[in-house]
């Protein structure tokens, strides 16, 4: 554990980086801008065009009105109307159930530290695989991917609770169930002519990459470079202190210290964006259907376990990076607490809050579900608490106050609007598909 600093003691480290302690020092390291491509970015980004049933975007989960979320715990994707908490289940087209894991954000992916992707770290960088890439597509993974980044952004359009739509109701949907999801006639490539047969995108992607066809792997780029350039958040009052010295109030300068030193956070949430992109199990609460195939019946969410099929990786998900924060709840990766108190409260003692659970503590949206399945397991909330990695530690209110101070510090209002924004009418009529766009 961490001794904490003095208000004095920070600024010498960052006087004296040979010093440095717990304080992150290196600047992040961010791809260079292709302008043409992250314009297309935005647009695809935005634009239903790439989901089965072609009502529902990248933006409808992540849009930046909601810190680049959906503001609910479980969000509902295909077969729901509206958008953030105020979204419902269709009754003409009622969801399947509710999207298994809460929404992550979006700030800072692009920076190339990020590697490691989803609550369970299933798509990661990995020079051994052909593709370089290690996804739950094994071998049958596309090549020629730019990032990491840009190949999670293929999968969500696969999800029949998230783009794909349910079974039948539409091309691509179909091709999922079937198992149709590389090579001509696959879900991708169904969904690639579906934005190249759009005159204006032709013309965009003949800037970008020439006159050949557009694949999606084409269309996962530019989304990335729009995710990479719209949502870097660089430029907070901690940045600012990191770099100048300038001294954050004093609740913050507090904080900084309890969360550097003895709260122990930066044990798991070190580095420039507070994460050690690791797997920690810290009993959260699972509320929802869980992360389970179709043809499984249970609710559970195993994280890391799932991915690598180590019981020492059982209820262990990935430390979500901390840059604005405050913005993006709810958290956890069930979207347990909506309140960053709820969440710190839940790490002095997690197995205590994890059998103390109140589902009012989440954000669901209007859905018919069993939403506590496993909650009202014994066994099941038994395995979650056997598997926790943290430690209780004791912490004042006023303490706990001045963390959340200092996690407010980590805010940057820029990259919180976002560079480029909504597309909006009064620039340009609505994205190139003509379908609309959520404001």
């Amino acid at each position: 554990m961490f001794r904490a600093l003095s208000r004095f003691a920070a600024l010498a480290l960052w006087m004296c980086p040979a010093l440095a302690g717990p304080l992150p020092y290196a600047e992040p390291e961010f791809p260079e801008v292709n302008s043409a491509q992250v314009e297309l970015g935005q647009l695809l980004f935005y634009d239903p065009i790439l989901s089965g049933s072609k009502s529902v975007s990248c933006a409808t989960c992540h849009h930046p009105r909601f810190g680049t979320g959906d503001g609910v715990s479980l969000g509902l994707g295909d077969g729901g109307i509206g958008l953030g908490p105020e979204r419902l289940a269709d009754t003409d087209n009622l969801p399947e159930q509710r999207i298994p894991r809460n929404v992550p954000p979006l700030f800072n992916l692009g920076a190339k530290e990020f590697t490691v992707f989803f609550h369970d770290g299933r798509l990661e960088e990995d020079p051994n695989r052909p593709s370089g890439i290690r996804t739950p597509l094994g071998s049958e993974m596309e090549m020629g991917f730019a990032s990491a980044l840009s190949a999670q952004s293929m999968f969500p359009v696969l999800s029949p609770d998230e783009m794909a739509g349910h079974y039948a109701e539409n091309k691509v949907a179909q091709t999922v169930r079937q198992g149709l999801i590389t090579g001509p006639g696959g879900a991708w490539d169904i969904l690639s002519k579906r934005v190249e047969d759009i005159p204006d995108y032709r013309a965009r992607f003949d800037i970008v990459i020439g006159p050949e066809p557009v694949s999606f792997t084409h269309i996962s780029d530019a989304i990335a470079a729009f995710i990479d350039f719209e949502w870097r958040g660089v430029a907070s009052p901690f940045d600012r202190y990191l770099r100048n010295g300038t001294a954050m109030e004093d609740a913050a300068m507090r904080g900084m210290d309890f969360f550097y030193g003895d709260a122990g956070c930066a044990a798991c949430h070190s580095g420039r964006f507070q994460t050690d992109h690791g797997f920690h199990a810290i009993a959260m609460p699972q509320i929802g259907p869980g992360k389970a195939a179709r043809f499984e019946s249970h609710a559970r969410d195993t994280g890391r376990m799932r991915v690598t099929g180590r019981s020492e990786d059982a209820y262990a998900f990935r430390t979500p990076p901390l840059r604005n924060i405050a913005q993006t709840a709810p958290y956890g990766h069930s979207g347990a607490y909506a309140t960053l108190e709820g969440v710190i409260r839940h790490h002095l003692d997690p197995v205590a809050s994890l059998r103390g659970y109140d589902i009012s503590q989440a954000v669901m949206p209007g859905f018919e579900a069993d939403d506590l399945r496993i909650m009202t397991d014994a066994a099941e909330v038994d395995a979650i608490a056997r598997a926790n990695s943290l430690a209780p530690v004791a912490l004042s209110d006023d303490q706990v106050a001045d963390i959340i101070a200092f996690l407010n510090a980590l805010t940057d209002p820029q990259s919180v609007r976002g560079a480029l924004g909504i597309p909006q009418a009064s620039f340009r009529a609505t994205v190139p598909s003509g379908l609309p766009v959520d404001q």
